[in-house]
């Protein structure tokens, strides 16, 4: 580590991270007309400057000032150009006609390039893949369409970053309509998206195309872009499918979660019909923003101090000032209300009930190797 990095270290200052995908070589193919006008300006200022220098027996620095004011024909009057010898003045007159020719056609090129629009476009998304690649565990949103609206509007509420990737033109509008602060227009099953997406960083990636298609090609991308990149762990990958069959399919493809909008309005229609009051529970209890509860699922990794012991040996209620209202077993058997006796073993998960505060210090509590030091006073 040098000095500099030391000093940085020291001062935490840390560098924005570079996106895996920086599009400078998009950037460099529409900067390169600009190449050859750019080289006849440095051109002819140098025969400019050698030619008042020798012509006139001008200084350097007079002669840099000659021919700069000469060559782009901002007038005269600063020297004493009323004394040029003929030769002088020739190469005067040579120097105007090159200086206005060669602006000309820097001009025709800028104009060109503006007009095709692309240099503003590259810019716009390297930008955008800048701003992406400083998100951390956010998730990636494919395919704009009601339901994206209404899981963005949730992420944005619980402060989960995402990114919103959509293969049509009119994502742009979309995205200045309902505030996607960082989103792409591209093919989401695309290696390249994944790319520009800062994927290896994402928590996971929700598809809720109404395609069933887009959704089997943008899992198994997803799945086979894990094992080429060689990541740590797997991403969180939320689908939806209409028919049971496609929610199977989309499973054994790979998707963790596939929610069947069929299925959750049966489900809410047949609970109102049998419990009117408890219509708003989950808006209330789980959706709405100002309450201070949440709930949340733990995984007990497999080091815990707490595996093996009964949930009452843990006092996590005492401790955490959180609740335990159901276990996840390993095989997936699910226990509702546990009670004090009950084992907690390895890679169960605990549905925890609190505050987010006191749900992130549970965490922390369960991942401990060692009995933690509060127990010995409970």
């Amino acid at each position: 580590m040098n000095l500099l990095e030391k000093i940085r270290k020291f001062l935490h200052w840390e560098t924005s991270p570079k996106p895996a995908i920086t599009l400078n070589d998009e950037l460099y193919a529409q900067l390169l007309p600009f190449r050859t006008p750019l080289i006849l300006i440095q051109l002819l200022m140098l025969i400019g400057t050698l030619g008042y220098y020798y012509l006139e027996n001008y200084s350097i620095m007079d002669a840099i000032f000659q021919a700069g004011y000469t060559f782009t024909t901002v007038g005269f009057g600063s020297m004493n150009e009323g004394s040029f010898s003929p030769e002088g003045q020739i190469f005067t007159v040579t120097l105007i006609i090159l200086g206005f020719t060669t602006f000309t056609f820097a001009i025709g090129i800028v104009v060109e390039v503006v007009r095709k629009g692309q240099l503003s476009r590259i810019l716009k998304e390297r930008r955008m893949l800048y701003s992406i690649a400083r998100l951390k565990k956010h998730y990636v949103v494919c395919y704009h369409n009601d339901y994206t609206l209404e899981v963005t509007k949730q992420l944005k509420e619980n402060h989960i970053p995402f990114v919103v990737v959509d293969p049509r033109e009119e994502i742009h509008e979309w995205a200045q309509e309902h505030n996607y602060t960082t989103y792409l227009r591209a093919e989401p099953h695309a290696e390249l998206t994944m790319l520009k997406a800062h994927l290896a960083s994402a928590k996971g990636l929700i598809t809720l195309s109404s395609s069933m298609s887009d959704n089997i090609a943008l899992i198994a991308s997803v799945r086979l872009f894990e094992k080429e990149h060689f990541l740590p762990r797997p991403y969180y990958i939320i689908s939806s499918a209409e028919s049971v069959s496609d929610v199977e399919k989309l499973k054994k493809l790979g998707a963790d979660t596939v929610i069947s909008p069929t299925k959750l309005t049966a489900q809410r229609v047949t609970a109102m019909a049998a419990r009117p009051d408890m219509e708003n529970l989950l808006e209330e209890f789980l959706y709405k923003s100002d309450n201070p509860l949440d709930m949340e699922e733990i995984e007990v990794p497999k080091y815990s101090w707490a595996v093996l012991k009964k949930l009452k040996e843990t006092h996590m209620r005492e401790i955490t000032n959180t609740s335990v209202v159901g276990i996840t077993k390993k095989d997936g058997k699910f226990l509702a209300m546990p009670k004090g006796d009950v084992l907690i073993t390895s890679e169960c998960k605990l549905l925890v009930i609190g505050t987010q505060k006191d749900i992130n210090v549970t965490k922390d509590l369960l991942r401990k190797r060692d009995k933690p030091k509060e127990l010995k006073f409970v």
